[in-house]
């Protein structure tokens, strides 16, 4: 069986998911009391694969946020002892190449895995291992800043699954990858 890999993301209109400086201020915007379906994809999926430069983010945050999931943080250079002590019984550092990762992670019976971060979404996309992508776009333009996808040595098409307009402005549009 084949595991659901999915990204859930936030973008501006433009197309970035985070200022050149990595700052996410932007994202701070009114939600007018939505969470735009986060809960229910969070609650679908078995394991969250981040890169170490989101976990750097997200780790400083005063409350740990992925308290029910297990986390893996990819990284060629973060150690397991490196991991901040008041998130260390959620996180597990993984050195393992996607395609490496996602065969182990079947192998523990995890079957829907959300992947965040960048580079992290980068390197999941060239592996043609993503299934999904959930893009959220914030009503603001950045003109430049941090792209998702990267470079890519081919295009990549998507097929439309829905695309659904919020009172706040935010578009979210969730596409299956077609490798």
């Amino acid at each position: 069986m084949s595991p659901k890999i999915s990204v859930f993301i936030g973008t501006s209109a433009d197309g970035f998911i985070a200022r050149k400086d990595g700052g996410l201020d932007w994202l701070d915007h009114d939600r007018c009391g939505d969470d735009y379906g986060y809960m229910d994809f969070y609650r679908s999926v078995d394991v969250l694969v981040m890169g170490r430069l989101t976990f750097q983010k997200v780790s400083r945050y005063n409350e740990w946020p992925y308290k029910e999931k297990e986390v893996i943080v990819l990284s060629s250079t973060m150690t397991q002892e490196s991991v901040p002590e008041h998130v260390a019984q959620h996180v597990r550092v993984s050195s393992l190449k996607p395609v490496e990762l996602v065969g182990e992670l079947l192998n523990e019976g995890k079957r829907h895995i959300y992947v965040d971060g960048g580079k992290t979404i980068q390197s999941f996309l060239r592996c043609g291992l993503l299934t999904e992508i959930i893009i959220n776009r914030v009503p603001v333009l950045l003109g430049e800043g941090i792209s998702p996808f990267g470079k890519l040595s081919g295009d990549i098409k998507l097929k439309l699954i829905s695309s659904v307009s919020y009172r706040s402005g935010l578009v979210q549009t969730r596409y299956g990858v077609q490798y």
